[in-house]
């Protein structure tokens, strides 16, 4: 979900930190513990949808305002445990390098604000969509933002991928706004977060505290026109406090994994997720999965095919 190559120069994890203290687990060797991690981290993201639909007919609006709230307190409680607060005040003290996170900070509150919304709206096949093309999204930023130069595989992925959303755009007569705004929203994320040097957990804190006072009077406003939903029942306080966690652990547990698998091998992971979320969509939700959409993923997946053979091939090439 962050910049993969900025966790890698973050300080490692206590060993026994979250998972490590399981005596199970410490048997286990780096590259197992790191796998162990990512199942965690892309699984949980992959079946969050579960979580979502629990909230019902609360406005996705509320939703992301405690999710900002309650993951900006467990972060600071996880940076206290780490002993991470210096590195977090060091940053504070110098606002050149904090004003770009408020950047950062509302392009991920609109990702995160826009993935409730379609999983509140029965769109989670749509959702998955976006999330299969992020890596195909974060190519083309690096060729048009930071030069970079496409591969003959690369520039394939992308064709492909583009003829899966012209299908869509063809085939059911709408542009899949949601899918793509999710893609390329994620993708400018990650790209801004890789040129900001800021590590990845003090960085997500410091945004979504950032936010944290807009959604207090946000959620502060809602209670005055008798119109919030927190304290109706204690489920959905529960859940309104669990989505700081369900933000945050994932969060934390791909933190764990960054710093044990190589970017190549954490790259397969991600397509968990998205993978999870359409079995979702099918098979629990039974929303619509028609010809159209089975063309459209089609070609996505061959574009994703592509991309991870090539790239496996020029990591091999590279290596000594």
């Amino acid at each position: 979900m962050l910049s993969l190559k900025a966790l890698q120069l973050h300080p490692p994890l206590p060993p026994d930190s979250l998972i490590g203290h399981f005596a199970i687990v410490k048997s286990f060797t780096p590259n197992h513990i790191g796998g162990l991690y990512a199942l965690l981290a892309y699984g949980s993201w992959g079946l969050v949808p579960l979580y979502w639909k629990h909230f019902g007919t609360v406005p996705a609006l509320e939703i992301l305002g405690h999710r900002m709230v309650w993951s900006s307190l467990l972060l600071l409680m996880a940076l206290a445990v780490q002993q991470n607060l210096p590195e977090l005040k060091k940053l504070l003290v110098s606002p050149r390098r904090w004003l770009p996170l408020l950047l950062t900070s509302a392009i991920l509150s609109l990702n995160w604000g826009l993935y409730i919304y379609g999983v509140s709206t029965s769109q989670i096949i749509e959702t998955s969509l976006g999330y299969f093309i992020n890596p195909l999204v974060n190519v083309l930023l690096g060729v048009l933002i930071l030069k970079e130069r496409l591969t003959w595989g690369q520039s394939g992925a992308v064709l492909l991928a583009t003829l899966g959303v012209l299908n869509s755009v063809l085939s059911l007569g709408q542009v899949p706004w949601l899918a793509l705004t999710l893609a390329v929203s994620f993708g400018f994320y990650g790209l801004l977060r890789k040129l900001i040097p800021v590590s990845p957990l003090v960085g997500l804190t410091v945004e979504t505290c950032l936010l944290s006072p807009v959604a207090i009077a946000y959620l502060a406003f809602l209670n005055t026109q008798h119109a919030s939903h927190f304290g109706q029942n204690a489920t959905l306080a529960l859940l309104f406090v669990g989505a700081g966690v369900i933000t945050s652990l994932p969060l934390l547990w791909f933190n764990n994994a960054a710093q044990r698998l190589r970017l190549s091998t954490l790259g397969f992971f991600q397509y968990l997720a998205p993978s999870l979320q359409l079995g979702l969509g099918v098979l629990v939700y039974h929303e619509p999965f028609t010809q159209a959409h089975l063309v459209t993923f089609s070609l996505i997946w061959a574009a994703l095919a592509l991309y991870s053979t090539t790239s496996i091939l020029q990591n091999r090439a590279a290596s000594p």
